[in-house]
């Protein structure tokens, strides 16, 4: 179950990953030309949100199951380690944070009534949360 879980968080990181830059352009073409947010808009910006936060939420089970995660920090080990430390409390920590800036431009750009600040919102706020993420994913446990 534990490899399975893993698999899927590392699967579900490149679409969340990839909509993620996609609706961060899409937002900025949309902000720079000027037109009118739509409800396709909202959709497109709802695509990233939601894998975002399904790949939060298995890297939560993974996180609580996994003999890396939790078990490390509570020994204490994993402070004095750089790679112990980035897998058991950076990751999870800074891609939560990640999340909830995500969360707040979506949820921004449904109150604001102006279209050009609805695509800001999104495009400004994913895009910070883009960089925390890619700034704390294990690169090494991805190409190596």
């Amino acid at each position: 179950m534990y490899k399975g879980i893993q698999h899927l968080h590392s699967g579900i990181a490149y679409l969340a990953l990839l909509a993620l830059v996609v609706v961060i352009f899409y937002m900025l073409i949309g902000s720079l030309s000027n037109r009118e947010f739509t409800e396709k808009d909202r959709k497109i910006g709802l695509i990233a949100f939601i894998l975002s936060h399904i790949q939060l939420l298995v890297g939560l089970i993974l996180y609580f199951i996994s003999p890396l995660g939790l078990e490390m920090l509570s020994s204490g080990s994993a402070m004095s380690d750089p790679a112990a430390r980035l897998l058991a409390l950076e990751h999870p920590l800074i891609n939560i944070i990640a999340i909830v800036v995500i969360s707040v431009g979506y949820i921004r750009a449904k109150k604001l009534s102006v279209s050009r600040a609805k695509f800001r919102s999104i495009y400004m706020m994913y895009a910070i949360g883009l960089v925390l993420i890619l700034s704390r994913i294990p690169w090494g446990s991805w190409f190596g």
